[in-house]
């Protein structure tokens, strides 16, 4: 049932995002370097690599410059129309054709680059893998303003995100996949829009109570600020 809605939902939402779909590749097309899509490998169900794709938003060879494939608040490397399409959450868009394809979920642990993936712990490693990865998630929710959350911190960003926000997100993650079921995707897509719409977590840590806490007292305080 989980694999007939994503399969549904993706193909719906590509058809009536369609327009803007096009309208975003044209504009790419004609400004900053010129690519129109991102495609980078992402560990996917079973451990397998897959190819996820985005808009561009950032310069082609950001991976390689300083921060790595850490994306911090007004970073240098992020193209201006790029700025755009992440606030909104619209270079994720494309993310739908990985969804047709089975290589992803609408819902589900968010996939993760190698070296991200492998600071995670064994036994949330071992587990999230089971499933497939998603377009969005509980992970993806809690921290929809990653990028200023990384900015508020007073310590070294690459630092606080192995120590702080992976840990915790893994844990989410875990969470997830403890207890997923049709009712808890179709809120959790809701949250998503509401995410978007409104950067907010309060909405999400009312309505799921059982949540993880944060082990930092710095995190936690960056998430209720953001």
């Amino acid at each position: 049932m989980k694999r007939a809605l994503d399969i549904l939902l993706s193909a719906v939402a590509l058809i009536l995002l369609s327009p803007l779909l096009i309208a975003v590749a044209i504009v790419l097309r004609c400004t900053g370097e010129g690519c129109v899509f991102y495609w980078q490998p992402r560990v996917g169900y079973g451990g397998h690599m897959f190819r996820l794709c985005k808009f561009v938003t950032m310069l082609k060879d950001s991976p390689n410059m300083p921060g790595g494939f850490l994306t911090a608040k007004n970073d240098p490397r992020i193209l201006p129309i790029g700025r755009i399409l992440r606030a909104a959450k619209i270079n994720e868009i494309p993310q739908l054709w990985n969804v047709l394809r089975g290589d992803m979920s609408l819902i589900g642990p968010r996939p993760q680059a190698r070296a991200h993936f492998e600071i995670f712990p064994e036994h949330v490693k071992r587990e999230i893998i089971k499933v497939r990865p998603g377009l969005s998630g509980i992970g993806s929710v809690v921290f929809r303003n990653e990028e200023s959350i990384l900015a508020m911190c007073n310590t070294d960003q690459t630092d606080f995100y192995a120590n702080d926000i992976a840990p915790y997100k893994g844990e989410l993650e875990l969470w997830y996949v403890q207890r997923q079921s049709v009712t808890l995707d179709l809120l959790l897509i809701l949250l998503t829009i509401q995410a978007v719409l409104f950067p907010d977590i309060t909405c999400c840590l009312k309505l799921l109570k059982d949540l993880p806490k944060p082990h930092s007292s710095v995190l936690s305080a960056c998430l209720t600020s953001t």
